[in-house]
């Protein structure tokens, strides 16, 4: 396999994680999302991906898109160990918590959202931080509950075991400390993520730890 990423983009830290936790080896495949004016943009990997997104995932042939899409399509191949419940209905509340961070946050402080608040809109680049610090404080204070008001307490979101939840969770913190989001009202969010960077796969998929990572 073959994972087109960056160290920096959350969504293909997401992905990272998952591989290293189900123990599927891979070959990064950097794309740089700003040297150049931005490689994902060039036509070879436009070709790839007509979205111009990270991150993408090459298996089989297959160009697979879109972090939560590549995230289930690994669940479903290779099913140990799990990312999700077995119960149904505690399946679709560990997605609904990742889902909380992967389409209600994380993409209204990305990248591209912030260069067309700065480059067409005129947003100064105090004022774009504070966009994206909103966005994540809401998204995080009601993730925040989710996991407070949930029936399986543990160690991570959903019970003791690593799950989708988590995967989102922990980049969207590091997101959120790159912003300078004030993170102390979230005991619980902080209580996880302490539980996650001691888990190897975790660790192995962090931006600092990958091969393109820069200062």
């Amino acid at each position: 396999m073959k994972l087109y990423t960056f160290f920096r983009s959350s969504a293909s830290y997401r992905v990272r994680i998952a591989l290293n936790l189900k123990g599927l080896p891979y070959e990064p495949m950097p794309v740089h999302l700003r040297r150049g004016g931005g490689e994902h943009l060039a036509p070879a990997y436009v070709a790839k991906n007509p979205q111009a997104l990270l991150p993408a995932l090459e298996d089989d042939g297959r160009i697979l898109t879109q972090s939560l899409a590549i995230i289930e399509y690994l669940e479903e191949r290779h099913p140990e160990p799990p990312l999700l419940p077995k119960e149904p209905a505690d399946r679709a509340l560990v997605r609904s918590m990742a889902l909380a961070v992967a389409c209600e946050v994380h993409p209204i402080q990305n990248l591209r959202v912030l260069n067309y608040l700065k480059s067409e809109l005129k947003v100064s680049d105090d004022a774009a931080i504070a966009w994206a610090r909103h966005w994540i404080a809401l998204g995080l204070a009601a993730l925040e509950e989710m996991i407070a008001a949930g029936p399986r307490r543990g160690e991570f979101c959903f019970g003791d075991a690593p799950t989708l939840a988590d995967i989102c969770l922990v980049p969207q913190l590091v997101n959120a400390r790159r912003f300078g989001s004030d993170l102390s009202g979230y005991r619980n969010l902080l209580r996880i993520e302490a539980a996650c960077v001691k888990v190897p796969a975790f660790v192995k998929a962090a931006p600092e730890n990958q091969p393109d990572a820069e200062p």
